[in-house]
């Protein structure tokens, strides 16, 4: 029952041995606990499309600075939570401001 209810809630459980297929070994605890700990993550939303912002500005800075590593590296989309058109533009907006000096290519070491 309770996964029935994780499944419809749209969270992806883990792959669990049922039945009588599989070689777990014993059984321990209630039945599919296995001792594991579940844990449902939170979906990432693009901050561009919540605020609805339709031009990401190289000038602007304090808007790129969150999305660079201290090493001056681009944070990936899997990490940053922004979607596909979104983090095209925005390292289309990092790559212009590095150009002109705004934000570093690199960091010091």
């Amino acid at each position: 029952m309770a996964e029935e209810t994780r499944a419809r809630e749209g969270a992806s459980a883990p792959r669990e041995s049922g039945g009588s297929g599989g070689g777990g070994g014993g059984s321990s605890g209630p039945a599919g606990r296995r001792g594991r700990r579940q844990y449902f993550r939170k979906k990432k939303v693009c901050r561009f499309c919540v605020e609805r912002i339709d031009y990401i500005d190289y000038k602007k800075v304090e808007l790129l600075q969150p999305f660079i590593q201290e090493r001056g590296k681009i944070l990936p989309r899997r990490m940053t939570g922004t979607c596909s058109s979104h983090q095209r533009w925005l390292t289309r907006a990092i790559k212009r401001a590095r150009n002109i000096a705004l934000l570093p290519f690199a960091a010091e070491v």
